[in-house]
């Protein structure tokens, strides 16, 4: 791992003869050679040894080199697997946070309906393995629920809206005998009936067809038939299934005039400074219709897995249940070390494992908080040892802070509130943050000059997440991004 950080300096000019890549949305060309190519202009970057006090030895700050020129993430046609892989890893988190009972029972009850799904798709053009990953983000396979408490709303196993049912797909839905049933059932349910409630639910489904699993299935089916046929792909026809075909027709005509390009191509290629129009229209949608997609990628993925390597899948739900993002994921407790005190610091500084936070903050677009390593006197240390972190971490603050320069068009810097810590300081805090002490994550402050500069930072958090690059959380004053592992990699050479 440090040697991606470090090696991606030889790497940097390189980037700029990569001519047949696609400009990326996100930046300018303000961008980017590495951080961790951090080269150390006029001091030894570490000290080793103990102080006179007999506290370790402070880190001297290197000079960053600024980004150069160029775009390390954007879009490459030949590369589309690898972007749809890199985007659905990236959005799964909400998956394992939101399946009820938990990914696992959600995924035994989706199994259940799998002859149905098959029966369904057969000969359709339809593939079985996606409109089963559909069953599992509408309804995590339950074919009763209602997306509110009036079944006009989105309803059964495919959540079909009752307007769309009837209008466009030839369902029969008797609303206003499936809202009679519908307060009759949760009567039933709210007095334990269990008897009266599976009547009336069999009652529900002969006059909304949307509760019958089969004819919900079939519906799904001509919907996704319908879509392909208007939007030239089966990967578009899903799309739709949330976003609406209309909608996602006008985000084509802000993007190339209306022609269909692959989604990942869409979804990469678009951001505020480039396709803005497409990209305001595209992240406006609500109910994170942009992720749609991918949750449906990685809802195939979990299925997948549920049959063939379960114990996989158990220890995935694990990590993702661990913290509200899928940071544990990019770095797993069991396999990832930490600091455990400021002697541990000190020695991963000699040996570059760390390396200081760059002096030249004002060239870079960053600005450090003089909080940082504040209670590092308690432990006898300098609060220079606190003021550091992993090689492909600072690559990535780098980037992160010459992006939002460019695209809040300002020259005000991101403020880091947080870098590396240890185990005997997090104990000083009364934290549980154990990937601080771990040097694979940062905080940025929630102080910004400018809503423009708020709005820059939060379309680079959601792009870099989307590349499975970060996993970020937001708290009432410090945003915490933990960086992946192949950050400096990526850089350097792309997804």
């Amino acid at each position: 791992m440090r040697g991606a950080g470090i090696g991606a300096h030889s790497n940097c000019e390189s980037r700029g003869h990569r001519s047949s890549r696609t400009t990326l949305p996100i930046v300018g060309r303000v961008l980017a050679c590495s951080a961790s190519v951090l080269a150390i202009a006029v001091l030894v970057a570490v000290l080793v040894g103990v102080l006179g006090d007999g506290g370790p030895a402070p880190p001297l700050p290197g000079i960053g080199r600024p980004p150069r020129a160029g775009d390390p993430f954007a879009y490459a046609p030949a590369r589309e697997a690898v972007f749809e892989a890199r985007a659905a890893a990236g959005s799964a988190n909400v998956l394992f946070a939101k399946s009820p009972g938990g990914v696992l029972a959600t995924a035994a009850r989706v199994a259940g309906f799998r002859r149905l799904i098959d029966a369904a798709a057969a000969g359709s053009g339809v593939d079985p393995g996606t409109l089963e990953a559909i069953v599992f983000v509408e309804s995590a396979g339950r074919p009763d629920v209602i997306a509110g408490t009036d079944p006009s709303a989105a309803a059964g196993l495919t959540q079909i809206l009752a307007q769309t049912g009837q209008a466009l797909l030839g369902m029969h839905i008797d609303l206003v005998r499936s809202r009679q049933l519908t307060r009759s059932i949760d009567d039933a349910y709210a007095r334990g009936e269990a008897g009266l409630l599976a009547r009336l639910q069999r009652a529900r489904a002969k006059v909304d067809d949307r509760f019958d699993p089969r004819k919900a299935l079939a519906a799904t089916v001509r919907y996704l038939q319908l879509a392909r046929g208007r939007l030239g792909r089966s990967d578009l026809a899903v799309v739709s299934y949330h976003m609406g075909i209309g909608n996602l027709l006008r985000v084509f005509g802000d993007y190339d005039g209306g022609g269909s390009v692959p989604y990942a191509q869409l979804y990469f290629d678009t951001a505020p400074g480039h396709h803005a129009t497409a990209y305001d229209l595209l992240s406006g949608f609500g109910d994170d219709s942009s992720l749609y997609y991918w949750r449906v990628l990685e809802a195939r993925t979990i299925m997948d897995l549920y049959r063939s390597n379960r114990v996989a899948l158990i220890r995935l739900a694990a990590l993702q249940g661990a913290a509200p993002s899928d940071a544990e994921v990019l770095h797993p407790p069991d396999r990832t070390p930490s600091f455990g005190d400021p002697d541990a610091l000190s020695a991963a500084y000699a040996d570059r494992t760390l390396l200081p936070l760059p002096a030249n903050v004002a060239r870079l677009g960053l600005a450090y908080d003089p909080g940082i390593g504040s209670l590092a006197p308690r432990l006898g240390a300098p609060a220079a040892l606190y003021r550091g972190l992993r090689p492909p971490v600072l690559d990535l603050l780098v980037e992160l802070a010459a992006r939002v320069r460019a695209l809040s068009h300002g020259s005000a810097p991101l403020t880091v509130a947080g870098a590396v810590t240890d185990a005997r300081y997090q104990q000083l805090l009364g934290a549980g943050d154990p990937l601080a002490s771990t040097g694979w994550s940062f905080q940025i402050a929630r102080r910004y000059a400018s809503r423009a500069q708020a709005l820059a930072l939060q379309a680079m958090l959601d792009r870099l997440q989307a590349l499975n690059l970060i996993a970020w959380t937001r708290a009432p004053a410090t945003i915490e991004v933990t960086v992946a592992s192949d950050a400096a990699r990526v850089i350097v050479d792309g997804p």
